[in-house]
This record gives structure tokens, C-alpha cells and sequence, in this order.
């Protein structure tokens, strides 16, 4: 059930962006009086699932979910249609996409991806207008953080509670993360038993981020009190634990916090511990089996459901009109990051974390949360409007960089360097498409997911 909702999201989430990417080519070209020959969500290479032909233009869905298009007489795209290639090489129609002006051909190739950012925008404000905004401030995180591997060895401590990022503004820890990862913050100015303490980050530590495979190198400390039970993993075969139940001890080792019992349990894989707990005041001993990569299948409350962050959580609510403009400011905050976050591609360690299909279902998950479908599918419509406008050939950028070649000479680029442009630029696309999926299916064989 957990796949069915992971790939329901997946494919209601890509079927909306791509819709209404193509919608915004299609819908300026007939505005301007263009014939559009198809409109198809996904590739339909080999053969189209759906079909249908209204007027001049044939509906579809394709069989290859990477994507989509339309076709517009009198353009070379990337279906590389014989027939439109013939076409090319007689004088322009009136109805042809050649055969109008350049402002014309330029508006209808920034269609795509301005419906993108639009709708990012739309997305980000319906979600605060509906569900509004929950997080916690750095300042209202009692127990402070619990450190990764990594960030240990840099210096941080369970329980060390964030102050500051110099020269970045941060509000959750969330913001800490994306300050190293993205912005490449070298220092982090905490409080640890009532001291002020400056961390100092190392030259490396990107790619040192990146090559642990996790950008959130922090979580918030939080007592650890049992709120799920995994259906028939050891915790649930040994019948004892409860919901409720607030977890003390693995063995004689202290772990009233939910990273202390999961340290703690990577010393025991395929073992037998004896995890103690206090419930309604009393004090139980459970002897649990623990697997081969330490889980018992027990898992924490969320921060909303303990006593002692309940008055912690800042929840801001939106009206419809004051959702516009807050809703406008984070898409400029997400458009920005995901800008900014473009360079890490150009590192090695950075490549290596690039993800397909596999990685955006993993982003929307097994639970159907509408509120979370909605920000990630809002999340992958602002790197659709950004990857689309680069000058890649077969992208909008590239057919952009051509009509702007055409604009500023005043003349065609020759038809032939358009149709080799085009080729090379899909060669180049099906290769990071085939990369990036095969790496993802190298990442679920050998277990890194």
C-alpha cells in the first residue's frame, strides 16, 4: 500500500506539471493563431496509452513518464518528425510557428515555464491559506539538537542549541542546513551549558555533506516517547511496548531522547537488549530482538504531541489576501535556492547525489499528506522553470538562445544547426535521464535508500 501511495503521488504530482507546462506553449500558440498537431503529457516513444484528435490537434498520454510536449507546425522539436523536417525546407505558412515574429515565437517558448513559476506561486499560497505555516523558532527548541555523525566531527553536541548563523538569516534549524549546504556558512555560534560557543566548519564540509548522501545533518532533540509500533517487527512480536510508553533506558546506557535510543541500538544489530520504560509512572522492562541494521520498529511522537513543545510551535495562520503576498515572498525564497543550490551539480560529490524518478517519489512519500504533496509539487514546479529555461537544445532556453540569435541578426538560424542543436540536446538529455534513474535504481539495490 505504502508503493501504491509513494507512486500515486508521484504520478498526480508530474501529470499536473506537465499538463500545465505544455498548456502554457499550447495556449499562447493558438492565441496566436499557430496549428498545434499535438499535445501529449509524457513521450509517446514507443506508442502513445491514449489518443484522440480534436480540430488540428491530437490529445495524448504517452508510455514514457519523463515529460511531455507539443507540436507546433513549422517548429523543429524533439519529436524529430520527418514530415516536419520536409516542411522546413519549403517557404513558411501563416500558421506555422516559422512563419510568425519573433516576440510572438519568444512568448509562446517562456509559456512553459512561466505557468511553472506561476503555479509554484499559486501552489505555496493556497497551501498557506489552507493548512497555513507550523515550525519551530531555534530560540523555542528546549532540548536543543541532535548532531549527525558529521556534525560531530565538526564540533556540535547533543543538546547544543543554535544561536546563530553570522552573515545568514536563520529562523529553524531547517534554515541552519540549508546556510552550510547551500550558502556555505563556515560558522555556527551556539549555547551549550549556558555558554556561548563559536563552531568553525571546515573548507570541505559541502561535499563532505554530500557525500554522507544527507543535506540535513541536524534534527531536534526531543524526549522519546512511543507514539507507532511497526506491524509485525520485533517491537510489535514482543507484545509489550505501548503508545505512550516514554523510553529510559537501552541495556544500562541513558536514552530518554529518541537519538540517544537510536545511537544506542546501532551497538546492538542482531541482538537481544532490554529497553526500559516508564509508563503511568511505573517502570517496565521489555526484551526486544533488534535486526540487522538496528531497528526495532518503534517510532517517536511528533514535536505537536508532547506537553513540552505544545506552546513551543509558532503556527501562522493566512486569510486568503494575506496569503497572496506571503505566498509570493516564499516562492522567491524557493526560486532563489533553487538558483543558488544549481552550482552544487558542478561538483563531483554533488553529481553523485543527483536523483530521477526514484528521488522525487521518495520527496513525496508513502503517507498522503496533501498539505506535503502540494509544497513538493510546488518545490519540483520551480526546478522544472528553472532546469527548462537553461540554454540546453531540446529545452525552452534552447529554443529561447536561437530566437534571440534570430532577433539580434535579424535573420533564421540555418535550419540544419537547429535540427543538429536538437539532436544533440535530446542525446544529452536521454543520457542524464538514463544516469540519474539508473543511479537511483543503483541506490535501491544496494540499499542506501
Amino acid at each position: 500500500m505504502d508503493t501504491l501511495i509513494t507512486i500515486g503521488q508521484l504520478l498526480l504530482g508530474l501529470s499536473i506539471l506537465v499538463a500545465l507546462h505544455e498548456f502554457g506553449h499550447f495556449l499562447p500558440a493558438k492565441l496566436f493563431g499557430m496549428r498545434v498537431e499535438k499535445f501529449y503529457l509524457f513521450f509517446d516513444a514507443p506508442y502513445a496509452l491514449l489518443k484522440k484528435k480534436i480540430g488540428d490537434t491530437e490529445y495524448g498520454i504517452g508510455s514514457l513518464p519523463f515529460g511531455g510536449y507539443v507540436k507546433i507546425s513549422g517548429m523543429i522539436d524533439e519529436s524529430m518528425d520527418k514530415e516536419q523536417k520536409e516542411r522546413m525546407t519549403k517557404p513558411p505558412e501563416p500558421w506555422e510557428f516559422r512563419g510568425k515574429p519573433v516576440w510572438q515565437r519568444l512568448i509562446v517558448m517562456v509559456g512553459g515555464v512561466t505557468v511553472n513559476a506561476i503555479l509554484g506561486f499559486l501552489i505555496l499560497s493556497m497551501v498557506l491559506w489552507v493548512w497555513g505555516r507550523s515550525y519551530i523558532p531555534l530560540e523555542n527548541m528546549v532540548f536543543g539538537i541532535e548532531a549527525g555523525p558529521l556534525m560531530e566531527r565538526q564540533g556540535f553536541m547533543d543538546g547544543d542549541k543554535v544561536l546563530e548563523v553570522p552573515g545568514h538569516p536563520v529562523r529553524t534549524i531547517g534554515d541552519v542546513s540549508i546556510a552550510i549546504l547551500i550558502h556555505d556558512a563556515r560558522e555556527v555560534v551556539v549555547e551549550r551549558k549556558g555558554e556561548r560557543k563559536t563552531i568553525n566548519l571546515c573548507e570541505t564540509i559541502q561535499d563532505s555533506i554530500l557525500n554522507s548522501g544527507s543535506k540535513m545533518q541536524f534534527g531536534m532533540r526531543m524526549p522519546f516517547y512511543i507514539d507507532s509500533i511497526v506491524p509485525g517487527a520485533n517491537a510489535d512480536k514482543a507484545r509489550s511496548f505501548r503508545k505512550g510508553d516514554h523510553v529510559m533506558m537501552v541495556e544500562e546506557k541513558l536514552t530518554p531522547y529518541f537519538g540517544d535510543f537510536i545511537d544506542e541500538m546501532q551497538l546492538h544489530k542482531k541482538g537481544v537488549v532490554e529497553v526500559t520504560v516508564v509508563r503511568q509512572g511505573h517502570v517496565v522492562k521489555i526484551p526486544v530482538n533488534v535486526d540487522s541494521v538496528g531497528r526495532v520498529g518503534l517510532g517517536p511522537k511528533d514535536p505537536g504531541q508532547l506537553s513540552a513543545f505544545t506552546n513551543k510551535i509558532v503556527k501562522e495562520q493566512y486569510g486568503f489576501f494575506a496569503s497572496i503576498p506571503a505566498g509570493l515572498k516564499l516562492a522567491v525564497e524557493q526560486l532563489r535556492l533553487t538558483v543558488v543550490s544549481f552550482k552544487l551539480i558542478f561538483r563531483r560529490s554533488g553529481v553523485a547525489q543527483m536523483s530521477g524518478l526514484g528521488g522525487m517519489a521518495k520527496g513525496y512519500g508513502s503517507v498522503w499528506d496533501w498539505s506535503h504533496f502540494w509544497e513538493f509539487t510546488a518545490f519540483l514546479s520551480f526546478g522544472l522553470a528553472f532546469l527548462n529555461i537553461l540554454p540546453i537544445p531540446a529545452l525552452d532556453g534552447g529554443h529561447v538562445l536561437f530566437l534571440l540569435y534570430e532577433g539580434i541578426a535579424r535573420r533564421p538560424a540555418n535550419p540544419k544547426v537547429l535540427e543538429y542543436a536538437q539532436m544533440a540536446g535530446m542525446a544529452f538529455l536521454l543520457t542524464v535521464i538514463i544516469a540519474v534513474n539508473g543511479h537511483d535504481i543503483y541506490k535501491w539495490v544496494t540499499g542506501v535508500w
